[in-house]
Order: C-alpha cells, then structure tokens, then sequence
C-alpha cells in the first residue's frame, strides 16, 4: 500500500500537491516510500489521538507514528486542519502554505528528524523551508 491521504473533513485541500510534497521529502531525505496514511482531521480526532497514545490531553498540529522496518518508509501521521487554520493567522501565513509545512514536517519526522531541542527544530525548520522553497518553485512554473 502505497501514500494515501485521507481528508476526513469538510474543507478542501490540494491532495495532490500534499503528496507531492511528501513523496519530494522521503525521496530526497533517502528513503523509498512504502506504506504512508496522511490523515488530515479536525482537532477531535487528534485531540483523542494525542491522549490515547502520548497522554496530552489538547489538540496540536501534527502527531506522527513511524513505523520503518527494512528500505521503505512507513508510517501515519495525522494533521488538525483546525490547529492549522489558528496557527495560520498567528503566524500571518495563509492556510496553504502552513498546511504544507507541518505536511512537509510530518514526513520528516517519518525520516527520523526531531524537534525535542532547540537546535533540532532550527535544523528541521531550515530542512521544511528548502523544502517549501523548492515545491513553490516548482508549482510557480
């Protein structure tokens, strides 16, 4: 089984270019893409998630599971479109493009990068704006 997304929400999203994105990260981070679920929700299910499995009881971005084993990656992660909505205005970005960074931060994760340091998420937010960069440049062609 290949990248699936599932968008279990009412809100419309670029399906196409969030898996692009991803397959554009595990691709040139050296990995070969196995089974993936990309799980966009709203912040019910991630808020149950982030308590059923980490025991935090609030809504957040982005919850990843990795579950490599051999040459392929694979694994799930699920995205609060609603945290992604908030986010968004108080970052003064516009829903898109934080979509698409906490996409492109979600396969990262699945890669083996963390954020749990200071320094591990200034090197992982440079790794999403190459990243951002390249997908925007090749989408404004």
């Amino acid at each position: 089984m290949p990248l699936q997304i599932f968008n279990t929400t009412k809100r419309t999203i670029d399906e196409a270019l969030l898996a692009e994105a991803i397959q554009l990260v595990i691709g040139e981070e050296g990995g070969k893409v196995g089974s993936i679920e990309a799980i966009y929700c709203g912040n019910k299910m991630i808020r149950r998630i982030n308590r059923d499995f980490l025991n935090h009881d609030y809504a957040t971005d982005t919850i990843t599971f990795g579950y490599n084993e051999g040459g392929e990656v694979e694994g799930e992660f699920y995205i609060s479109l609603d945290v992604i909505e908030s986010n968004a205005r108080r970052f003064g970005v516009m829903f898109e493009d934080e979509l698409l960074r906490v996409t492109i931060h979600s396969a990262l994760h699945l890669m083996g990068y963390d954020d749990e340091t200071p320094e591990l998420r200034i090197a992982m937010s440079r790794r999403e704006d190459l990243y951002l960069d390249r997908i925007r440049g090749a989408s404004n062609h």
